[in-house]
């Protein structure tokens, strides 16, 4: 998430009453994930595994809880007891929740020919495109993008809030939400179906590609970021931080772990599970996923086990 303007690091300081040290002179742009933080970005880090990653990234701005690290050059950080608390408090700021009466925003932004059927509910900073055509009982929540020739059907949901959750055993509540402040871009000529859920980014973008077809129930989690011209069948799930390539096919109830890359032009047959990253241009099946010919073959070599104990056992 991008401030609406930089703001100073005396100004996050007060905020979050930390204790600053290193570069105090730089303005802090946004706050973001370690993943995909950008130069002028603040992070958080609460864990000593992840010191080292954290102020070696392209963080300029890190929330931690201990003075005894090395500071690189042109660096800032916020000491805090508990930088998850702080990140919770930064978000709230900037990204406060918002109820509201309305079925539809004030502030929505719709394009020449878009059409948007009855029971559809359209949130803050929602921009939709030419030529849309939005079926009843959608939710577009906020900060959701639409881009032109979009079809969504009815029921789907886009925006709603990451699955995403600090785990810490110290505390009564164990798993304690991490406030979702991204959101969703949809491409050109996008078609979704019904029933479908997409979550926003926590702190960045959840983005469908120019041209993807998502059909019946289907689930995209936070932070994926799905190429142009795939297809995904019904019941596909994907979880969070996935990278799908362009023209990657998805057939039905295939489920995805998260953090993966799935090259392009990749196929994977119905029902299999992706726990790990796949190559392009090759044709999965199974669980673990592997390469669809090898499958076939052990499922060929494994109905002859019987024939084949019995002429050992001979």
């Amino acid at each position: 998430m991008k401030f609406p303007a930089p703001v100073s690091v005396q100004w996050i300081a007060d905020l979050i009453q930390a204790e600053t040290a290193g570069d105090l002179t730089a303005g802090v742009t946004g706050i973001n994930e370690i993943h995909v933080v950008e130069t002028g970005d603040l992070v958080f880090v609460d864990h000593p595994k992840y010191y080292d990653k954290c102020l070696n990234s392209d963080a300029s701005f890190i929330i931690i809880n201990t003075k005894e690290v090395t500071i690189p050059a042109g660096k800032t950080i916020f000491v805090v007891a508990d930088p998850f608390e702080s990140y919770l408090k930064i978000v709230k700021h900037f990204r406060p929740f918002a109820s509201t009466a309305k079925p539809v925003s004030d502030d929505v932004i719709v394009g020449e020919g878009s059409v948007i059927m009855p029971n559809v509910f359209i949130g803050r900073h929602v921009t939709i495109g030419k030529d849309c055509v939005i079926h009843p009982n959608v939710s577009l929540l906020d900060y959701t993008t639409i881009g032109n020739n979009v079809v969504i059907q009815a029921g789907t949901v886009i925006g709603s809030d990451a699955f995403y959750y600090n785990t810490k055993k110290n505390r009564d509540v164990w798993y304690k939400k991490m406030l979702s402040c991204g959101n969703v871009i949809i491409e050109d000529y996008v078609e979704i179906g019904a029933g479908c859920t997409i979550d926003r980014g926590v702190t960045s973008v959840t983005r469908i590609g120019q041209g993807t077809k998502l059909d019946n129930m289907v689930h995209i989690g936070h932070d994926t970021l799905v190429g142009k011209n795939c297809l995904f069948a019904a019941q596909v799930a994907i979880a969070g931080g996935v990278v799908v390539e362009d023209g990657v096919t998805l057939w039905g109830q295939v489920g995805v772990s998260k953090t993966l890359t799935i090259g392009a032009n990749a196929v994977v047959l119905a029902q299999s599970g992706i726990p790990s990253s796949l190559a392009g241009d090759k044709v999965y099946w199974g669980t673990p996923t592997e390469d669809a010919s090898i499958k076939r073959r052990e499922l060929v070599w494994i109905k002859r086990i019987p024939e084949l104990w019995k002429k050992v056992m001979q």
